[in-house]
């Protein structure tokens, strides 16, 4: 037999593989209701009010790793961790001590006080100077995009001075591109050449996901870094604040320009001038500093074939929430069931369901650390792997998926980036599922999770959430959702939560990963994908 023969006899084979291996698990999850309780039970442990949101760093967060450790153990993983199951991660943790803080805008020598939290939040970002005064430089989006010819900071003189931009960006540069360039490293990277200080961001009401008011009720909460100063995306980031859009023309008085007329210009996709503010930010900040750690939790499921079982697919969801913080109708725990307890649910579920069933390769379970602090425990395992980050073929990550209705449709996050997105597109039809592509591209959904980490590392990755179409019952579900759960202590475990579907949703992914898994060649980023680049 040539060598092409025995390509193809063997594609066949492993093609047969999947439909059996396929077929059995199905057979095994017809019950989705049982499947979707036994889902729901880990939800119902990590989102419980005793785990107190599972901060980074906090012991809470402890107890939650140790019970995926445990969880890992009986789907019959193997410890892929530096120290078992867990990959131990250094932190230093930074908070505002408002109380001895304050900002104020300076205009002719004249002083105007901001209030913190309803004008604006200070944020102790990158390497917070404990005291400033500046001037501000309104930079439109304030990001460039070389590919497009495309740069908001052509000809601007911000040497020395705060960088003030609309969050957003044209609708003319193509969603992924566009998110990837306003993350925090390229944006930040891109200022502080252009010799800024540091950065005041004002959110488009329409594209942000969480009202002022509410998200300011977070804004106490620690912010964290790697220890590791050599991941530091923030290096030079002397000063950092969020300005409400409401209050925003405190800041462009004097300059002819409101905040209403940037907006317009951003729903006219029309371009936003760049001009010097009339004023200088005046600011101290006292931050309470300490340190932590955290880990991730590793496991491996090994792969069957000889020689594919060195690669890895990596199914990941990130274990922490946001902890205790400020009451919203007097809760103060943030629990965290769809952020992301559902994901950590269902990779346990996942790594159950494949036990006995494994794919060519190898199946690596990630549950990570500090998503909710910047990405940070995926960007350490991405820097410091505990496999061969060279034979690591694929990341399929979740993140607040949100089963609240039927799976009828599937938001697919990466979907025309790589070949994950045909492998995806084959797996749904087989379930009877509608694949969709990202429809809020503005919201930067790709680069907000921790498949990013993997996509930098040029990794081919794939987020999800639960689809809907305009108009239905279940777009408003997942709006209301988002404006009124999302980061509040009202995401627990007191909330319609459609467990059959997520159960549904967890066997897709197993048929996925069997799929990839098994499949001759490595997933393979698409010709006219930006982030093919990134592929070593």
């Amino acid at each position: 037999m040539d060598a092409r023969s025995k390509r193809t006899t063997k594609t066949v084979i492993a093609a047969a593989l999947l439909f059996l291996v396929g077929g059995s698990l199905a057979m095994a999850q017809t019950d989705w209701n049982a499947a979707g309780e036994a889902w729901w039970a880990h939800v119902r442990f990590l989102a419980s009010d005793e785990m107190r949101g599972r901060e980074t760093g906090s012991d809470d967060y402890r107890r939650a790793a140790d019970y995926v450790a445990k969880q890992f153990a009986s789907a019959g993983l193997q410890p892929a961790g530096t120290e078992g199951y867990l990959q131990p991660i250094d932190f230093e943790e930074r908070q505002l001590d408002e109380a001895h803080s304050d900002l104020s805008l300076v205009r002719d020598g004249n002083v105007e006080p901001l209030k913190l939290g309803e004008d604006a939040a200070l944020r102790v970002s990158g390497e917070p100077s404990p005291s400033i005064e500046a001037p501000a430089v309104f930079v439109g989006y304030g990001f460039a995009v070389p590919e497009m010819k495309y740069d908001e900071l052509a000809g601007l003189d911000l040497r020395g001075k705060i960088a003030v931009y609309l969050s957003g960006g044209p609708k003319t540069i193509p969603g992924p591109l566009k998110a990837h360039s306003q993350s925090t490293a390229e944006r930040w990277g891109a200022l502080r050449r252009a010799g800024a200080i540091g950065i005041a961001t004002i959110g488009n009401p329409k594209t942000t996901d969480v009202p002022w008011a509410r998200s300011m009720q977070a804004r106490l909460q620690p912010s964290m870094d790697l220890a590791d100063k050599n991941l530091l995306e923030t290096r030079g980031m002397q000063f950092a604040v969020s300005i409400n859009p409401a209050q925003a023309d405190k800041w462009f008085a004097g300059t002819g320009h409101t905040v209403a007329e940037m907006l317009a210009l951003a729903d006219e996709n029309a371009p936003l001038p760049k001009f010097p503010l009339q004023v200088k930010v005046r600011a101290h900040v006292a931050v309470i500093r300490k340190q932590a750690s955290a880990p991730n939790i590793v496991g491996v499921l090994p792969g069957t074939d000889p020689t594919l079982k060195s690669e890895y697919v990596v199914i990941s969801a990130h274990l922490d929430h946001l902890g205790i913080g400020l009451p919203i109708n007097g809760d103060s725990i943030y629990n965290g069931a769809m952020d992301n307890a559902a994901g950590i649910a269902s990779v346990i579920e996942i790594a159950k369901h494949l036990q006995g069933h494994a794919p060519r390769r190898s199946v690596l379970f990630l549950a990570v650390t500090g998503e909710e602090k910047g990405e940070l425990g995926s960007r350490y395992f991405v820097a410091h792997p505990t496999v061969d980050r060279r034979h690591i073929v694929a990341d399929i990550n979740m993140d607040m998926y949100l089963p609240l209705f039927a799976l009828r449709y599937l938001e697919v996050q990466g979907l025309d980036e790589s070949t994950l997105g045909d492998d995806i597109r084959a797996v749904c039809e087989s379930q009877n599922v509608i694949v969709q592509a990202d429809k809020e591209p503005e919201r930067n959904r790709f680069i907000r999770s921790d498949q990013y980490s993997f996509v930098k590392a040029g990794i081919p990755a794939l987020a999800f959430k639960f689809g809907w179409v305009k108009g239905t019952p279940e777009e408003k579900t997942f709006e209301d959702w988002i404006r009124v759960r999302y980061h509040a202590p009202s995401d627990d475990l007191d909330q319609p939560v459609d467990k059959a579907a997520a159960a549904q949703f967890d066997h897709i992914l197993e048929l996925l990963a069997l799929r990839v898994g098994n499949a001759d060649g490595r997933p393979a980023w698409k010709e006219t994908s930006f982030f093919r680049r990134f592929a070593k």
